[in-house]
């Protein structure tokens, strides 16, 4: 009988560790993706949360010696602790940034405090569990179970957490993980404890069941009310993705589309974005059929492109199905982009835009268009580098053409210069777009062409010649072509600096360009 014992107090502990593990990741990534939406640079942040906690982790399990007795109370303690925390930490970070410029000092704050905890149990359950088993055998099982717990938390945040519930819901799962843990560990360990020590665990078990159903309860509205507070006008969408937080916002009849936090278009003047993206690329193309659209999920520029009556396919890639679902299904963007995306003319892959083109061999297009977002990271940047615009080259027809969103020419001068210098070195002979977009502020597109035997001066003539009477639009004519196609002198956005470097999988220099702009005067 005491041996039975013995083997279910031991298995408790490791079914307390595994969970332990399980929940420890998951606040690692619950954290990396909080900083990397309020802070961006997604690289950056991933590499110092999980860096950071795992030092604190180390340093936990140090300050874990000076605990010299009562390791079971303390031990249910910290998971007690551990749960409370983890469980509102999205809410405490959006409370946080909605009254304060110091959330981000919070938010590693937060990964502090949970490596320590982490830090604190482990040693403690080995000590606790070297009642039950011999030294090796303790050590092995206590750290394997650890580590087998890690991998189903981080597949579990992957496929199920962050794409399913979202940062609303998935912290409050992790903090009924620790503190079921708790409950089990008191159960079995009970008749271990003092009565004074049953008091405190009873009452700090029921307490901590009533906060997280009560923060549970509200955890939506304080993250919807954290939300809107980044925000100047009312949020009528709002979901996370596995990849981006989607944000619609409404002011009288006027939307604004932000992901990650950063505006994509406003309703009021997205015209004089998506219209200069298309049409001056088509009319360049001369009738052209098959048109392939790398991001764009919002519906907009496929909205453009169904108005030229020779497009007989579309094939548009966007990594998130939330945002082209949205495209087809949300009532403000099908009435916005006239229920483009349900068009027949139009395939949807949602996909990877650099693995769909190296994957695709059998499809060739007369024009790429390309609107996918700033390069503000890694991830992003490689969508506009040499090798990209490489494979692009070979998925376009002779005498075929590509157009990209470039941020802006002003406000990201350096950024906006390496992404025309990278279209030029992948051979696309290329000349730089803008225009002054209300919302936006000044923005940029680099168009290049392949082998048309035009040169830059040359393709400019024709983009100053070009007419759209032919089409409904709202502000592109022959006169904006002018505009477009004119920069002034070189002063202003220095397109000539021969410093800059074309950015490459290798060598990804843009994310650097793009950061370091004149954002401050935006």
């Amino acid at each position: 009988m005491e041996y039975i014992k013995k083997n279910r107090s031991s298995l408790i502990l490791k079914v307390a560790i595994f969970a332990t593990g399980f929940a420890g990741i998951v606040a690692e990534y619950i954290l990396s993706t909080l900083a990397t939406y309020f802070l961006g640079n997604s690289v950056l942040q991933w590499t110092m949360i999980v860096s950071l906690m795992l030092f604190f982790m180390g340093i936990g399990a140090r300050l874990s010696k000076y605990i010299k007795t009562g390791l079971i109370l303390k031990f249910l303690l910290l998971e007690i602790a551990l749960s409370l925390t983890v469980s509102f930490s999205s809410i405490l970070v959006y409370s946080t940034a909605a009254v304060s410029e110091y959330y981000p000092i919070f938010i590693y704050g937060l990964c502090v405090f949970i490596g320590l905890l982490i830090g604190l149990e482990i040693p403690l359950v080995i000590r606790i569990n070297k009642a039950y088993e011999d030294f090796n055998t303790n050590i092995s099982s206590v750290l394997e179970n650890d580590y087998y717990g890690s991998l189903l938390g981080g597949v579990f945040f992957a496929f199920i957490g962050l794409p399913q519930l979202g940062l609303t819901y998935v912290p409050f799962i992790l903090g009924f993980v620790n503190l079921s843990v708790a409950v089990l560990v008191a159960i079995q360990m009970y008749s271990k404890m003092t009565s004074s020590e049953k008091i405190k665990v009873k009452s700090l078990i029921g307490g901590s069941v009533l906060i997280l159903l009560l923060g549970l309860y509200k955890t939506e509205d304080v993250i919807i009310w954290g939300e809107q507070k980044k925000y100047l006008d009312k949020v009528v969408f709002s979901k996370q993705s596995a990849y981006q937080k989607i944000v619609m916002t409404e002011w009288k009849d006027e939307h604004w589309l932000y992901l990650n936090g950063n505006l994509q278009f406003c309703s009021i003047d997205e015209a004089m974005y998506h219209e200069p993206l298309v049409h001056p690329i088509m009319k360049m193309a001369e009738n052209p059929k098959n048109v392939l659209v790398l991001g764009g999920g919002d519906g907009c520029a496929v909205r453009e492109l169904l108005k030229i009556e020779s497009v007989t396919s579309i094939d548009l890639v966007d990594l998130d199905s939330v945002m082209t679902n949205l495209g087809k299904k949300n009532p403000i963007l099908k009435t916005l982009n006239k229920n483009a995306m349900n068009s027949n003319l139009l395939s949807i892959n949602n996909a990877d835009a650099y693995t769909f083109l190296e994957k695709d061999v059998n499809s060739f297009y007369d024009v790429i268009i390309i609107d996918l977002p700033d390069p503000r990271s890694i991830e992003l940047s490689r969508l506009y580098s040499q090798e990209f615009y490489t494979i692009c080259k070979r998925k376009l027809r002779p005498n075929g053409f590509i157009i990209t969103q470039a941020g802006s020419p002003y406000f990201a001068t350096k950024a906006f210069q390496c992404i025309n210098k990278s279209m030029q070195s992948a051979g696309f002979e290329t000349v730089p777009l803008h225009n002054q977009v209300i919302s936006m502020g000044e923005w940029g597109w680099i168009l290049g062409a392949k082998n048309t035997n035009c040169d830059a001066n040359c393709l400019k003539a024709r983009l100053r010649q070009l007419k759209f009477t032919d089409l409904s639009t709202n502000w592109i004519n022959n006169d904006a072509m002018n505009l477009l196609t004119s920069f002034g002198k070189n002063n202003v956005f220095n397109l000539q600096d021969s410093t800059i470097e074309v950015n490459r999988i290798h060598n990804p220099v843009l994310q650097s360009y793009y950061l370091n702009g004149n954002w401050d005067i935006y």
